[in-house]
């Protein structure tokens, strides 16, 4: 059986080395260590179980953690210098077509989900436009925290989940 080339590289790392990586699939330090001690992993199967087995296993401030790695919607911050800074630009490329209008709209929804809920606005904005991501936003304004913590922890997840393939098939190259 051959081992894509990210999850050897991947397993030929140090623990350290390894959550820095993890890191930049998720953000929340217990969820990568959790992750990086389970390694080395015999195929991309058993690496998504262990990862899917430390996200059921994250606690509210972890979630809070994980989102708050990511920049706002529109915005290119360089969280961690590594690859989760030029996969989030990859992944809001519905933002490269917005007008005005559609990124002030939603930079103040963010601002509002921000003041409403206590952490940034997380969303999988591979292949959505501004005005959905817009319109995501503005609808999760109505839910409630403990409705919401768990919709954005599912936006967590979901981004975890592109970017542990992209790990694998992009190596994680820095």
């Amino acid at each position: 059986m051959t081992v894509e080339p990210g999850l050897s590289r991947l397993n030929a790392l140090t623990r350290d080395a390894a959550e820095d990586v993890l890191r930049e699939v998720c953000g929340a330090k217990r969820w990568a260590a959790t992750v990086a001690a389970r390694a080395p992993f015999a195929d991309p199967a058993e690496l998504s179980a262990v990862a899917e087995s430390a996200w059921d296993a994250l606690a509210r401030a972890d979630w809070i953690e994980a989102f708050a790695s990511h920049p706002r919607i529109g915005e290119d911050r360089r969280v961690s210098g590594g690859e989760a800074s030029a996969w989030s630009r990859s992944e809001q490329a519905g933002m490269s077509a917005a007008g005005e209008p559609a990124r002030a709209g939603l930079a103040g929804a963010q601002r509002e989900y921000e003041r409403r809920f206590g952490w940034p606005f997380v969303v999988c904005a591979t292949g959505l436009t501004a005005d959905e991501m817009l319109a995501d936003c503005e609808a999760r304004l109505a839910n409630g925290p403990e409705v919401e913590i768990g919709v954005a922890a599912a936006e967590e997840r979901k981004i975890g989940r592109l970017r542990l393939t992209k790990l694998l098939t992009e190596g994680g190259e820095r």
